[in-house]
């Protein structure tokens, strides 16, 4: 009986999530809440917008346009905000960053407001908050690990991935809200939880820039694109997120399935996508005994396509959900290691343009997704133009393990190795 209890006790402790890097680093516990906080607000805005738009325009295609609004300034400023934060005090470049996104929330809350908002104006909020995340993603990514030890990262990766827990409860309530008192009292929302964050930002002691950090510019951000192409483990967290994302992210098709299924509440669909990744960070502590991340972000990566496949085939709600609840879970698993892979192994001198470009793969693969799916639901129709997307995902992800072999077999002490060995060669020089 003993020998039963301790194996349970150790199979429980596998299937919890870590809290070391919160009991550890005051600092860190500051910006994990902070950022907690305006996932909530953030989460909220991510349905409010695109359901405005679909209620103003009754179009999927316009829906699905947004995410070009978003791209090109994402694009464009990702690349120069992980400069930037590579050369300046991070907590600060942040935020500015926050400060843009609080005033982009106030001025979408007037505009919902007015007797007939401007639909043109949903365009101009939709580049505006990607442009502001651009500066703010870099920058917070760059800054996490000089909050905690390095042997922490892993439980940093799943403590982040924890914040899917308001894209769990902001959207369900985002759709309840939306439907009752229209979408000015959700911008609003967002508005108040950005100025939590810039309190608790205020909290932290500022992060010395790195001594040999470079002055930004071409010739830097230039720098960062050659060492991630040179870096094979890198090159592959970012395509196979490009592929998945592109082929098989149906967001953009969720306020016109909501009413195909009789008018479900849309903030359904983006509940349960984000109630996966957040399941798996609260078991997340089997992940640190995961050793060949590669290959575990691959397996993810199909995974993903497949429930796609089948949340765009069934014709029952439940049944659908369930299939997305198996997707976002998956997506949890791959971002777990793909933050982690990025963590541990990229020296501090170029983090922040390493985030730069992981934001620019994160995000390329959503935003003209968008647009992808909205284009192939207008032309094949809803299910299929998602069940298809999901397919091409898998095939995708295949053909990715068979062109980057050395991604697939990627294992964690690699990557220390080498970002031991080349800190150490920069300060020997």
């Amino acid at each position: 009986m003993r020998g039963l209890s301790a194996r349970l006790r150790r199979l429980f402790g596998t299937l919890t999530i870590d809290l070391t890097p919160l009991r550890t680093s005051r600092d860190y516990r500051l910006l994990f809440t902070g950022q907690f906080v305006s996932a909530f607000g953030s989460a909220i805005s991510y349905v409010v917008l695109p359901w405005q738009m679909y209620r103003l325009t009754h179009s999927t295609l316009q829906v699905g346009l947004l995410g070009l609004a978003e791209f090109f300034p994402m694009l464009v400023l990702s690349l120069a905000g992980g400069a930037l934060a590579d050369a300046v005090d991070r907590r600060k470049l942040i935020l500015v960053a926050e400060c843009g996104l609080a005033a982009c929330c106030a001025m979408l809350t007037v505009n919902s407001l007015l007797p007939e908002p401007r639909v043109w104006l949903l365009f101009v909020g939709a580049a505006w908050f990607a442009g502001c995340n651009a500066l703010h993603r870099p920058a917070l990514e760059s800054l996490t690990p000089r909050l905690v030890a390095a042997e922490h990262l892993p439980a940093v990766a799943a403590l982040s991935s924890l914040r899917s827990l308001m894209f769990v409860v902001g959207p369900a309530l985002a759709g309840l809200i939306a439907a009752t008192f229209g979408a000015a009292l959700g911008f609003a929302l967002d508005l108040a939880t950005y100025l939590v964050a810039i309190v608790t930002l205020l909290m932290i002691r500022s992060i010395p820039v790195p001594a040999e950090a470079k002055r930004p510019g071409f010739g830097t951000i230039a720098e960062g694109l050659r060492y991630a192409w040179r870096r094979p483990e890198l090159l592959g967290t970012y395509l196979i997120d490009i592929n998945a994302m592109f082929f098989a992210m149906p967001i953009a098709l969720f306020p016109a399935l909501a009413e195909s299924f009789g008018g479900a509440s849309v903030g359904l669909f983006y509940a349960v996508l984000a109630l996966g990744p957040l399941l798996i960070s609260l078991t997340s502590r089997w992940t640190a005994r995961v050793k060949h991340h590669g290959r575990a972000i691959i397996i993810a990566v199909v995974i993903w396509g497949l429930a796609i496949v089948g949340f765009g085939t069934v014709g029952n709600l439940w049944l659908a959900l369930a299939f997305l609840l198996v997707a976002g879970a998956a997506d949890g698993v791959s971002g777990i290691f793909r933050m982690t892979i990025w963590n541990q192994t990229i020296p501090d001198r170029l983090r922040g343009r390493m985030a730069g470009i992981e934001m620019v793969s994160y995000l390329s693969g959503p935003y003209l997704g968008s647009a992808q799916v909205g284009f192939s639901a207008s032309l094949l129709g809803l299910r299929t133009g998602i069940a298809c997307g999901g397919a091409a995902c898998v095939v995708g992800a295949g053909l990715l393990a068979l062109l980057l072999p050395a991604f697939y077999r990627y294992q964690e002490h690699e990557g220390l190795a080498r970002k031991q060995a080349e800190e150490s060669a920069v300060q020997a020089s």
